[in-house]
Order: C-alpha cells, then sequence, then structure tokens
C-alpha cells in the first residue's frame, strides 16, 4: 500500500493532515509509511500532479471523490469540496474509503 501526502511550506494544513491521515490509518488497522511529497515548485508539481496542499492520496487515487487532474499545478494551499463547503482539509469519510479500498486490494 502507498500512502502519499503531498504539501508545500507555506500551508497550514499539512502537518494536520499527515495527523489525521495517521489517526485513521491506526483506527483502520492500516500499517504502511506516509511518503511525504514535498512541492516548492511548479515543475515538481507537473511531475506529481498536484492540485495544491494537502493532497492526500492512497495507491495513487486522491481521496477526494470525483477529483479530476488539474492543469494548475503551481504550490499552493488547497480548498477541498466537501459536504459543509470548501476546507482545507478532505473529509474523515474520504480518507477511510481510500485507506479501505487500498487494503482491500
Amino acid at each position: 500500500m502507498r500512502i502519499e501526502l503531498l504539501w508545500c511550506s507555506d500551508c497550514p494544513n499539512h502537518e494536520t493532515a499527515e495527523r489525521l491521515v495517521r489517526d485513521r490509518m491506526m483506527a483502520l488497522g492500516v500499517d504502511a509509511p506516509i511518503e511525504r511529497i514535498r512541492v516548492e515548485a511548479e515543475v515538481i508539481g507537473k511531475d506529481v500532479c498536484f492540485p495544491g496542499s494537502p493532497t492526500i492520496r492512497a495507491d495513487g487515487i486522491d481521496v477526494e471523490p470525483d477529483w479530476a487532474p488539474c492543469d494548475d499545478c503551481t504550490p499552493r494551499c488547497r480548498l477541498h469540496a466537501t459536504a459543509a463547503g470548501l476546507r482545507g482539509l478532505p473529509e474523515i469519510e474520504w480518507i477511510d474509503a481510500a485507506l479501505r479500498r487500498a487494503r482491500d486490494a
């Protein structure tokens, strides 16, 4: 299983996102390292298809349902389209679903 956290240093949410992922992994019995991918330049962002910080992927799939690759891969904060509106962190249910899908694959 591959868990990725893509982030940039200007993002105030990336550390909270990592704690959230670790908590959900523990709750679901998932034992895997989190690969932290720091994106500080557009060239890196294009290489990893970076939609903003924080981005969480499980086995290469973004946790946000219906997410589609974007053209703008510059380092910036990401807003997730949650049920409560645009937020700086993804919904816990999305993370859980992505971890279960990767774990059970």
